[in-house]
């Protein structure tokens, strides 16, 4: 199975947009060497790992990031203003790349697709799950949902959901989780939400490595997410 992530955004630093909250622009940066690689498909520059073992090649699994994209060593910079990139990178323009890059490869013979989306990824994903053109969905501390969108999911997605989220929290709150929660409880194809205490919005991505408490719900939001994939997307 493939990993795909795309460049959404280069490293961003400064000043914050309406749309988002103060953690969706800030973290730690981790240390370590990625050991995919880099590929353009259909222009678009990706970061592509696949497993050193045998896998099945008919499947992949859409990485989406937040908003520091691929430059950030986490989800694999200059200062930026989000402000003035906000505009030019809504959902609507990042998800025709993110299209682009799925035509290719399903004329590679990738048929079957999951997504999972951090923050401003998690956008991308559920509007893939609206079309169907993800089979199984999982988001991490989820940005720019609006209620209505949870309706719109229940009525056309087929895509079992897994949500990671955690107590403090601007963008996915409490009193939204509670809903969620409500809306999805008969959710035939499937549903979860994680739910880690004492951590902020980016930390399944972006967390402190030196707080114990962050690492381990770190850890929990991607063996969680792993579970999910391995569950559902057949």
């Amino acid at each position: 199975m493939r990993l795909a992530s795309f460049r959404i955004t280069p490293f961003l630093r400064t000043s914050t947009s309406m749309s988002f909250c103060k953690n969706c622009i800030s973290g730690v940066r981790h240390e370590g060497t990625a050991e995919g690689t880099y590929e353009q498909i259909n222009g678009i520059k990706t970061y592509v790992a696949t497993p050193k073992t045998d896998y099945p090649k008919d499947k992949a699994i859409l990485f989406l990031t937040d908003v520091f994209g691929l430059e950030l060593n986490n989800n694999l910079g200059s200062n930026f203003d989000i402000n003035k990139w906000f505009p030019k990178h809504t959902a609507g323009h990042t998800g025709k790349r993110v299209r682009t890059v799925i035509e290719e490869l399903k004329s590679k013979g990738i048929t079957v697709f999951g997504a999972t989306g951090f923050c401003y990824g998690a956008r991308l994903v559920f509007d893939l799950a609206f079309e169907n053109i993800i089979r199984v969905s999982v988001v991490s501390h989820p940005s720019l949902l609006k209620p209505e969108d949870l309706d719109t999911y229940l009525t056309k997605s087929k895509a079992p959901l897994l949500i990671n989220s955690c107590e403090i929290d601007a963008q996915f709150p409490k009193e939204f989780a509670a809903t969620t929660d409500e809306k999805f409880a008969k959710f035939e194809p499937g549903y979860k939400r994680t739910y880690w205490a004492g951590c902020s919005h980016g930390f399944a991505v972006r967390g402190d490595p030196k707080n114990p408490v962050v690492v381990a719900a770190k850890e929990g939001a991607f063996k969680a997410s792993v579970e999910w994939f391995i569950n559902y997307l057949k």
